[in-house]
């Protein structure tokens, strides 16, 4: 397999880390707007390349010229490691091009413009699945949201439903995690654009005899007991694919996602509301000039990916199922958890980049080897659970459940 990988952030680099170590894959480029931060990511690999990894600058915002390298490339699959600003770009030259698609999140949504606390406006997504006829005519794949979450939390999902379950009352996936980053007060440990996108949002929620709606922002908290030493975490309401992705394949009555923020972090984003820091829209300075207040927010920050040697603890992503198996009630958490000292060990990438870049490794493997197949804009939902469970096993990061 011949695969373009855009971005050579926190999570495109640890792509290359594990896709280093993995037999089917024929040659990577790793492409980015900065080609040094590319080059670094190729010349990190050492022998470990084995003159399968090349580095090239793009404007992943460029259709024609992202197609035009897919093509010279002679690539198989665009893997999009970009922010979600560049879904849309992206996605449309992976099609222009002629092939396979994967990306780890989907188009961006815009809020209800009178309810938007009530109802849905533009949905994650939505976009993509505008598009879904066109991918399915060309006879390619769009497989969207295949990271950590969404991603490996909606392959649990499809799992539950046909091996752990006879009917679903609810799926909730819980995200949560005990990392704290030596020497900073605030220092988020993923893309501060993305998770001010995901968190400032309505939230949407999914029940099967009212479909789609949103609440107000960090709804609905509860204490959700994690796994592996990480205890109880407060959770609340987020806007995330999983709600938009997993209805479509599995027959649930409530899906819901809820990310463990913290009293801190959520204080810390109102307030970036409050002051206007959370807009995209560029504001005119005194100078005349013109800057987005969230890239100021994610300039200022540390960058993620490099705070691996100052983070401790672990991150746990899961799926929580409630429901009826053999005439009996049941409830489960399937879930994966990394320890940031393995992860910084084995790999020199941060517990939370790791486990996003992983999933869409598996993905490519499943799809190179023919295991996974399909044409049009699908979720991990629609393809078989149990092969991308084993081989995220067989990467060396099991995966675990928990009967509640």
């Amino acid at each position: 397999m011949r695969v373009l990988l855009v971005g050579a952030g926190g999570v495109g680099t640890a792509v290359t880390r594990i896709a280093a170590r993995r037999p089917f894959l024929r040659h990577m480029v790793v492409a980015d707007y900065d080609l040094s931060r590319a080059e670094a990511a190729v010349a990190a690999l050492g022998d470990e390349a084995g003159g399968r990894f090349g580095a090239a600058r793009l404007d992943a915002s460029d259709r024609e010229a992202v197609a035009a390298l897919l093509e010279r490339e002679r690539c198989d699959v665009l893997l999009n490691a970009t922010d979600p600003r560049f879904v849309l770009p992206l996605f449309e030259a992976a099609l222009a091009a002629g092939t396979h698609y994967l990306d780890m999140a989907m188009s961006l949504s815009r809020p209800h413009p009178e309810r938007p606390y009530e109802e849905c406006g533009v949905k994650l997504g939505d976009a993509q699945f505008a598009r879904a006829a066109e991918w399915q005519e060309a006879g390619r794949l769009a497989l969207v949201g295949i990271g950590v979450e969404p991603g490996l939390s909606d392959v649990f999902a499809r799992y539950a439903a046909e091996e752990l379950f006879d009917s679903i009352e609810e799926i909730g996936v819980r995200d949560g995690a005990n990392l704290t980053v030596e020497g900073y007060d605030f220092a988020p440990s993923f893309s501060i654009w993305t998770t001010i996108e995901e968190c400032l949002n309505p939230p949407v929620v999914w029940e099967a005899d009212r479909g789609w709606f949103t609440t107000p922002p960090f709804s609905e908290p509860e204490v959700f007991d994690f796994p592996e030493g990480i205890g109880p975490v407060e959770c609340v309401n987020v806007e995330h694919e999983e709600v938009l992705l997993i209805p479509r394949w599995v027959d649930a009555r409530r899906v819901t996602f809820k990310y463990g923020l913290g009293e801190e972090f959520i204080r810390t984003l109102k307030e970036l509301r409050r002051v206007g820091l959370d807009r995209t829209e560029p504001v005119t300075l005194p100078d005349g000039t013109r800057v987005s207040p969230r890239d100021v927010v994610a300039a200022s920050l540390p960058d993620p990916a490099t705070l691996g040697d100052r983070m401790r603890g672990k991150t746990c992503a899961g799926t929580w199922v409630k429901g009826v198996k053999d005439g009996a009630p049941r409830e489960v958490y399937l879930y994966h958890v990394v320890d940031n000292e393995w992860s910084m060990r084995e790999y020199g990438s941060q517990a939370v980049v790791w486990q996003t870049a992983a999933n869409p490794v598996v993905a490519l493997e499943l799809l190179a080897t023919g295991v996974w197949a399909g044409s049009g804009v699908l979720g991990a939902e629609a393809l078989d659970p149990r092969p991308f469970l084993d081989l995220l096993t067989e990467y060396g990061s099991p995966w675990g459940l928990r009967e509640q």
